[in-house]
């Protein structure tokens, strides 16, 4: 089974950007449908952007919809967080699937599947 580690996260202010990436420490990823997710403190964890095997399929959460940008290369899936708020703050999780989910329904509630391969999470923290 792959496992994933997320790296990339830190600390910015308002309108800086952040680029994370999700790796696969042991098998490829290659077979997976990917998603980030982020779960801010005391909040349930939410979909930000989830992508399909070929990358063909990309969705964005409403709040994250033009300044974030998901992407994927052999092994690697990045996601590329520009003019970043204070509300964008939280871990963030890249998550994966085995097979075709449907990437609007993954980042939406399939991610709660009991076979939803998880990392160990980033931390972004978006303040003055």
């Amino acid at each position: 089974q792959v496992q994933l580690v997320e790296s990339g996260g830190g600390s910015v202010r308002p309108g800086e950007s952040l680029r994370l990436s999700c790796e696969a420490s042991e098998g490829t990823l290659r077979q997976y449908v990917i998603g980030w997710f982020r779960q801010a403190p005391g909040k349930e964890r939410v979909g930000v952007s989830c992508i399909s095997i070929t990358a063909g399929a990309k969705y964005y959460a409403d709040s994250v919809k033009g300044r974030f940008t998901i992407s994927r290369d052999k092994d690697t899936v990045s996601l590329q967080m520009d003019s970043l708020k204070p509300e964008d703050t939280g871990v963030y999780y890249c998550a994966a699937q085995v097979g075709h989910t449907a990437v609007q329904n993954m980042c939406a509630h399939t991610f709660r599947r009991a076979d939803t391969i998880w990392g160990q999470g980033t931390q972004a923290t978006v303040s003055t």
